[in-house]
């Protein structure tokens, strides 16, 4: 109770600090594509799903093939599905440079597929075919909302919470208001512009981080809301790293994918400094710190309404 009490004395001197609520068009981007996330999370799980009886089927596709969704991949599962065991003919649907490879295909299309096998390829192929649908649609939708957004109109509820409509202590100033810099095509292709960061990661930013940088004091805080802040503990005069907080999974995970993607850059500054940071610190340490990396390089694009510009390796 001891607790409620001061709260509730905060909140009367007005010394509780808003929440972060997006604007409502934010909100609705932002429902857009935490979904579609979930959809492609599903659709990777269905690929597995189909690999694993393609396993017990003794068919090693997945070793010959580097996408068994493929449109080769596709053709050849659809034979087998469809009855075709002849595996010089499956192996003749191979198209472009999988057709050098039609001996090793012939050798990895020699399984032991049973009925109940082709009966359970032909349903994870149909699921595949429909998440795929459902994601097409997501993305025409949200590029839709992009397209006729323009500046998002303002929100009269965003950015405060509950405890923002108390009355302010009588020194603090009045906040100015929060006004977008940019509109969502302008922002989403700055974020598209760095290193690492596609147009599905970009609008993943946008609805989660929104394109209004007002809301974050500094980068360091949009770090920390995002969970990419790194942790200290000081016990004794001795500081040690710790885990980095939960934060916003979702911008999170995108960010973290955009610094796979970005280290693979051999002249880019942010794939040197992977691979120095990675020397001493490890891989998952250094991917993080990239992860931050590209947070704040965004931050401040978006603050700034700059273009990015690569720096180089040096």
């Amino acid at each position: 109770m001891k607790d409620a009490e001061w709260i509730a004395e905060l909140l009367a001197h007005g010394l509780l600090r808003a929440s972060f609520v997006p604007p409502a068009p934010q909100r609705a981007l932002r429902d857009l594509t935490r979904q579609r996330t979930h959809l492609v999370q599903e659709r990777a799980q269905v690929v597995n799903q189909m690999q694993k009886v393609l396993e017990w089927a003794n068919l090693k596709l997945s070793s010959v093939v580097t996408d068994v969704t493929g449109v080769s991949a596709r053709k050849m599962l659809e034979a087998l599905v469809g009855g075709q065991t002849d595996v010089r003919l499956l192996a003749e649907l191979a198209q472009g440079r999988l057709r050098a490879k039609r001996a090793e295909l012939e050798q990895a299309l020699r399984g032991t597929l049973q009925p109940h096998h082709a009966f359970m390829i032909a349903q994870h192929l149909a699921h595949l075919d429909f998440l795929e649908e459902q994601i097409a649609a997501f993305d025409a939708q949200i590029e839709s909302m992009i397209q006729a957004s323009g500046l998002p109109p303002s929100d009269p509820g965003a950015g405060e919470c509950a405890a923002s409509q108390a009355p302010a202590a009588p020194d603090t100033p009045p906040a100015a208001p929060a006004q977008s810099t940019s509109t969502w095509l302008a922002a989403r292709a700055i974020c598209d512009a760095v290193p690492g960061i596609g147009q599905k990661v970009a609008e993943t930013i946008l609805a989660e981080l929104g394109s209004d940088m007002s809301r974050f004091p500094s980068a360091a805080h949009a770090a920390s809301w995002a969970g990419l802040a790194p942790g200290q503990h000081e016990s004794a005069g001795k500081r040690r790293a710790v885990r980095i907080g939960k934060g916003n999974r979702y911008l999170k995970g995108a960010l973290i994918q955009a610094s796979w993607a970005a280290i693979k850059g051999k002249d880019s500054f942010l794939a040197a400094f992977y691979r120095r940071l990675a020397a001493r610190r490890g891989k998952k340490k250094a991917i993080v710190a990239v992860a931050h990396k590209i947070l704040v390089i965004v931050y401040t694009l978006l603050k700034s309404g700059e273009e990015y510009q690569e720096r180089g390796a040096a």
